[in-house]
């Protein structure tokens, strides 16, 4: 029998017996408001709910049993689900539910409860996965969630918000009164100044730079009566990109490597790499160095060539399709 305690408050109990007569599989979690009952034994049903409750009644506590609610489960065998959900990660580049981190912290888990029962059962604390990872900082008034990832040398400031399945980078700043949904990814080295929130569906590529008060959209479709988070649309900012102040991006599109999207405009289709959008709906006014510098490239439908004026990194142009002149397969005009 072991006893596991958690940093928020919640217990665990296993049982193992093995000369038990009645073999058996069975999770049981007790919440608030209801009793869930995995049984690996049944056939059928094997994921109930039982609403139980207790009553007062003349001061002493009553329970008041109700009914049992089968709950509709995968009719696949947990082999095949994981290997469905694992080739659904690789489809879409995801994270897994869980990973080989995953598989370490049981590791370590099952070393501590040997541990405990060597020293005749006492207590043994495993540490945090913050607290083995924890090479960032952190305001003290930033909720950083259980399960968010954050790189080493990121700081994060006043009153931001990371939640669980959030990934961020190594070497990144988030400002004050950020916001990181879950299953945000961040690249390394990435800049989000005060007030702004990445939503779910937004991922973020290396050295992207997103300017105060500008804004990220998740939605087409907006009502406050009605839940489309299975509708969420992806928005992809590629490397190296700069979004401007109270500039906004509509969900569903991507922007290109280092382009730069001036203060207030409003994106509303895919941006080409190195572009330089402005307005209301955006539109591209011209090109940008990789050093932020305006490229003196026109917009016609003649093919050309020019440098920047102040690192004197070279570029070429066909149509909206801008690369640099460096042998770099990233960002060869042909991709």
């Amino acid at each position: 029998m072991s006893t596991m305690r958690f940093a928020n408050g919640a217990s665990a109990h296993t049982f193992i017996g093995g000369l038990n007569a009645h073999e058996e599989r069975r999770l049981v979690v007790v919440g608030g408001k209801n009793v869930a009952v995995l049984d690996d034994g049944l056939t059928v049903d094997t994921l109930q709910l039982h609403p139980h409750k207790a009553d007062r009644i003349a001061q002493a506590p009553v329970a008041a049993k109700a009914d049992t609610e089968p709950v509709g489960t995968d009719p696949l065998d947990p082999v095949s689900v994981q290997c469905r959900h694992f080739l659904e990660c690789l489809a879409g580049r995801q994270r897994p539910r869980t990973d080989g981190r995953s598989g370490a912290r049981v590791l370590e888990v099952l070393e501590s409860l040997q541990q405990s029962l060597g020293s005749g059962g006492a207590p043994v604390r495993l540490t945090t996965a913050a607290e083995m990872t924890r090479a960032y900082e952190a305001h003290p008034t930033a909720t950083l969630d259980p399960g968010c990832e954050i790189g080493e040398g990121t700081r994060i400031w006043h009153y931001s918000h990371v939640m669980t399945g959030a990934r961020i980078g190594r070497n990144c700043v988030l400002g004050q009164n950020v916001f990181v949904a879950s299953k945000v990814a961040i690249g390394d080295r990435v800049r989000i100044q005060n007030n702004v929130s990445v939503f779910q569906g937004v991922v973020l590529e290396e050295d992207v730079f997103c300017g105060p008060s500008m804004v990220f959209t998740n939605d087409l479709r907006p009502r406050s009566h009605i839940s489309r988070k299975n509708e969420f649309l992806p928005t992809l900012v590629r490397r190296g990109a700069t979004i401007g102040a109270n500039a906004t991006v509509i969900c569903g599109h991507t922007i290109g490597r280092h382009a730069f999207i001036a203060a207030g405009a409003v994106v509303t289709r895919d941006v080409p790499d190195y572009a330089l959008m402005i307005g209301v709906p955006a539109r591209v006014a011209g090109w940008v160095c990789r050093c932020g510098v305006r490229l003196p490239l026109g917009d016609g439908p003649v093919e050309e060539q020019a440098a920047c004026p102040e690192c004197a990194q070279s570029y070429r142009r066909v149509g909206e399709m801008v690369a640099a002149l460096d042998g770099s397969t990233a960002d060869a005009i042909t991709e």
